[in-house]
């Protein structure tokens, strides 16, 4: 028997129906849009160092004003409610909350949450609330970082604060988002911040990453209500070999295990995958993973977040430098540690702002993976968008028509892979609003809300209008 999702399935152009409770909403995090960065107590992160040193962002940009979200919060969450948005997806500024990385909260900090919470809920609006979007304190990085395991315990103690505060209200919550970042172009690449240019470092890092994600869930676990969700945000890469042969399939499974296995070894299986360990065994030994680490990093979850924007394609490599060309930003440095024989290509095809292939069918083909390697794990796609050159016309209109039509090819995927068998509970747009996008500072536009930055004005999209449809209905139109 053909059930009617099948059938619309098998019908490119039909309207596609999605399943009864899916989750739609938008996201952001808090260095890019809240801004206010020496308000009430608030002291530097790694990102207002970095983006404060001459030649590390575009421009010279920095957060300290973003889109000023600390003081228009009001005007942005009813902006949700106006697009019919079930849920947002937001960040808590760690030296907001706790400015040096130790010791009791700022109240002032924590009023802001309180008061943001409390205006989604009353807007009928979820809030998944993500614990660290990569803005260490200051100070924890002066006392070394993510290298350093006190770091992933201080992790646990901010944790604890925020879900004192916030656990009445909040029922989703997010450890860490997108570690592999933290980690690898952190600390190993240097193009986001702290800088550093240390292989070994990152691998630290990651290792604490993932001891800080377990020790976090714990707190969480004590202190929320009893119906709340657990989560981590990965951003899976979907690696793709250039080639059938057997060096570049060598080649992708490298990146594979430095990339996606890193993490969700530790954190979903309890182990690191033993190709890693023996890739990367000529820069450490791994004894900074001591007895219980990965005991304490691998903690039931409730499902897994899933950042998705391109794919990767990579080959075996006759010298090193081959990194220049993963998407990840430019650096003499690698973020792949062990992997100085890889080569990545960019993909054929349209491209984003970013310079990323447009490759919906590569998100289709990693929710499969995951539904098959981790099966009883529920999936909500927790960050996917893209930026192009958007403007406002005469009228104060941003018509964006290539934002319109990546969205609803992705959605389209997200929709095969639910009909072939995913387990995938929500969507989450990325942006909510343009911001401050790392170190390509404003110059590039993520946001179904378009930003006038010297007045912060905010003019919805017409992708926004076109995203929010879909979220009321629940049906993604056909092309």
């Amino acid at each position: 028997m053909v059930t009617a999702a099948q059938q619309t399935a098998s019908a490119p152009d039909a309207p596609r129906t999605f399943p009864k409770g899916f989750l739609w909403g938008s996201a952001t995090a808090s260095y890019q849009i809240e801004g206010a960065a020496t308000e009430d107590g608030r002291t530097p992160s790694i990102w207002d160092t970095y983006a404060r040193t001459p030649g590390r962002v575009r421009n010279g940009d920095t957060g300290d004003t973003a889109t000023d979200h600390y003081h228009r919060w009001r005007e942005d969450v009813a902006l949700m409610a106006e697009l019919g948005l079930g849920a947002y997806r937001f960040s808590l500024a760690w030296t907001r909350i706790q400015p040096t990385g130790r010791g009791p909260a700022v109240q002032k900090g924590l009023d802001f949450y309180r008061r943001l919470v409390d205006e989604l809920l009353e807007k009928g609006i979820q809030p998944v609330a993500t614990l660290y979007h990569w803005d260490l304190p200051q100070e924890l990085e002066d006392a070394g970082g993510w290298p350093e395991r006190a770091t992933a315990e201080r992790f646990a103690e901010y944790t604890a604060l925020a879900a004192d505060a916030l656990g009445d209200r909040v029922k989703t919550w997010t450890t860490l988002n997108e570690p592999w970042c933290s980690a690898f172009l952190g600390y190993g690449s240097g193009v986001h911040a702290p800088g550093r240019t240390d292989p070994v470092a990152a691998l630290r890092a990651a290792h604490h990453l993932n001891l800080a994600h377990g020790l976090a869930v714990q707190a969480l676990r004590d202190r929320v209500r009893a119906d709340a969700q657990c989560s981590v945000t990965l951003n899976i890469h979907h690696v793709r070999p250039l080639t059938g042969g057997d060096a570049d399939a060598d080649a992708a499974r490298r990146i594979d295990a430095l990339a996606n296995r890193v993490f969700t070894g530790p954190m979903l299986r309890g182990a690191y995958p033993e190709d890693l360990l023996k890739d990367t065994a000529h820069l450490t030994d791994w004894s900074f993973v001591r007895d219980g680490d990965l005991e304490q990093a691998r903690q039931p979850l409730d499902f897994l977040g899933v950042n998705y924007y391109t794919p990767t394609v990579v080959s075996q490599a006759d010298g090193s430098g081959g990194h220049t060309s993963d998407g990840h930003g430019n650096s003499p440095y690698s973020p792949w540690p062990g992997a100085d024989r890889v080569a990545f290509h960019q993909p054929p095809g349209e491209t984003t702002a970013m310079g990323w292939a447009v490759d919906p069918t590569g998100l289709y083909d990693l929710l499969r993976r995951l539904s098959s390697d981790f099966p009883r794990l529920p999936l909500v796609i927790t960050e996917n968008g893209a930026a192009f050159d958007d403007y406002a016309d005469p009228e104060g209109r941003v018509n964006d028509p290539a934002r319109i039509a990546y969205v609803r090819d992705h959605l389209a995927a997200v929709h095969r892979a639910i009909v072939d068998g995913a387990d995938v509970r929500g969507y989450f747009l990325w942006s909510l609003l343009d911001n401050f996008e790392w170190a390509h500072g404003y110059g590039k536009r993520f946001g179904a809300v378009y930003v006038d930055y010297p007045t912060g004005t905010r003019i919805p999209k017409a992708s926004a209008r076109w995203y929010s449809e879909v979220a009321r209905t629940g049906v993604l139109p056909g092309a």
